[in-house]
């Protein structure tokens, strides 16, 4: 019999450690032969830490479970009678939460032991590798191509187009990059699925080596990541012994290895040309453009840089077709996209669905509301540099164009849930603040006009209403002067909250705020 207790970060911080202690013991004492395996997290952190125990190939899940309820699970386990215990959930996969998704990327995280090639590859992994083995690269980058594949990192760039470009550019050394700097806040999903099935990613990698012609990989993680570094390099070393890399990838004539590379911690990292210099030991500023990384990249040489769940969607996409992936989404946001729901709600975690979900379908229906019970007065979307949407647009459809026709962006998809208690001028300012703070300071837009913003964002607040045309201005002048998107981002949560609750900068809203303080 197994036992599946989750390992991911979420499940750690929540006790999911001293819970594997105490099932230990009592199934010690009670003389109950059972394997405790440490596997990610079904994205359900609420229920957290999520103990499952599979009897007879079905998997029933308790939580949110705690130590002292290891004695009456191990009773269950020996009476077979599972719905006793006062923490069961039922059958996980039959639980509201995960019927509706549809689970490309994530398929296997928090099902497997992560680190275990033999168990990725008995559900299903390794098929899209042999896949593309037996295909060859120019029909791996048409069946990515067709896919629509795009970036999920937040400019939603096209991974055909780059992989196309290194494909064709000259250098005797190619690499591929994967953008493991996840660092928006309220964003989970590239830390979830390194930490729940890190095999994943390097097959995805693997592809994308064969399908450019490079031979060596490296996955830029950020310092505060340590479950994921470790279990990257725990599944990377078992990878080399099962000759899935290496000079002869599953016995072909591919040769791909790749190595964890750890970022010390820079939001601005997370942009490619700041990590090409990080990853070259050099400070992580920003590079102009062009040249473009995918011809002068890393070392010089022609370089891939694709996000984590960029990357971690191509096994499936060369296993089932480039067409049916497509099949999924609207418009030109193809296939699923994993989002990543938190703030104040109810139910926060991690969903993966096809693109075309409705915002208030999200939020009021996935998210169950807000977890303070009161009205929900915006939400904000793709990270600390997203825009605000409010209740009146939550029609809109979850994709790329359709969240730019209101001036918003979909970033790395993570949503952050806020109740009418919210102080718009004081997010307002931590947008600016966040980006003084994180700016690598090569360019005077970001680096000065951030820092003008916050002193002009507190003159407001002291109620010097002509200081918002000059927010204007500077938001403008950032918009389209930075030299990288976390200056011209920036802007994005300051607008659309003075466009959507002005009244909290000036007239009504202004005045409740200085009675109140």
């Amino acid at each position: 019999m197994k036992i599946y207790v989750p390992i991911d970060a979420a499940a750690r911080a929540l006790g999911s450690d001293e819970v594997a202690d105490a099932l230990r013991v009592e199934l010690q004492k009670q003389g109950v032969e059972a394997q405790i395996v440490r596997n990610g997290t079904r994205g359900m952190i609420w229920l957290e830490p999520l103990v499952e125990v599979d009897l007879d190939g079905t998997r029933h899940g308790f939580g949110p479970f705690e130590p002292e309820d290891a004695p009456a699970l191990v009773q269950a386990i020996m009476a077979r009678d599972m719905a006793a215990h006062p923490r069961a959930i039922g059958v996980v996969e039959d639980h509201d939460w995960m019927k509706g998704q549809q689970r490309l990327t994530f398929a296997r995280v928090g099902v497997i032991d992560p680190v275990s090639v033999a168990d990725y590859e008995a559900h299903g992994g390794l098929a899209g590798l042999r896949a593309a083995i037996a295909a060859g690269p120019e029909k791996i980058i048409e069946e990515v191509m067709e896919s629509g594949l795009r970036g999920r990192g937040g400019a939603g760039f096209p991974t055909a187009i780059k992989w196309k470009t290194v494909a064709g550019a000259e250098g005797a050394q190619k690499y591929i990059i994967c953008n493991a700097d996840e660092g928006d806040s309220g964003s989970f999903a590239d830390r979830m699925l390194m930490e729940g099935d890190p095999l994943c990613l390097i097959e995805g990698m693997a592809i994308a080596g064969i399908a450019v012609g490079a031979t060596q990989g490296y996955v830029y993680i950020r310092s505060e990541y340590p479950d994921a570094i470790c279990a990257m390099n725990d599944a990377i070393a078992d990878a080399r012994r099962q000759g899935v890399l290496g000079q002869s990838m599953l016995g072909s004539q591919y040769a791909y290895d790749m190595e964890v590379r750890v970022g010390a911690g820079a939001y601005v990292c997370g942009e490619e040309t700041s990590l090409l210099n990080s990853l070259e030991g050099k400070r992580g500023v920003v590079r102009a453009k062009p040249p473009i990384p995918a011809l002068v990249g890393f070392l010089g040489r022609p370089t891939v840089v694709n996000n984590v769940l960029s990357l971690g969607a191509v096994p499936w996409i060369m296993e089932h077709g480039g067409a049916a992936y497509g099949a999924l989404g609207i418009g030109r946001s193809k296939g699923t996209i994993p989002i990543q729901i938190a703030g104040n709600v109810k139910y926060g975690g991690l969903y993966e669905a096809a693109f075309g979900m409705k915002l208030g379908d999200i939020v009021n229906g996935i998210g169950g509301g807000t977890l303070s019970g009161r009205p929900v007065k915006a939400v904000q979307v793709g990270g600390p540099l997203g825009a605000y949407v409010p209740v009146s647009n939550f029609d809109v459809p979850f994709g790329y164009e359709e969240l730019g026709a209101k001036d918003a962006l979909l970033g790395h998809a993570g949503i952050t849930v806020f109740d009418d208690t919210a102080d718009c001028v004081k997010l307002a300012r931590f947008a600016m603040e966040f980006c003084a703070v994180e700016s690598c300071g090569k360019c005077t837009p970001c680096r000065i006009g951030s820092t003008r913003a916050v002193e002009t964002i507190d003159r407001i607040a002291q109620g010097d209403s002509e200081a918002i045309e000059t927010l204007k201005d500077l938001c403008n002048t950032m918009k389209w002067g930075s030299l990288c998107a976390l200056g011209g981002f920036a802007p994005f949560p300051v607008m659309s909250l003075l466009t959507h609750f002005e009244d909290e900068f000036t007239g009504p809203g202004a005045a409740r705020r200085e009675a109140a303080e």
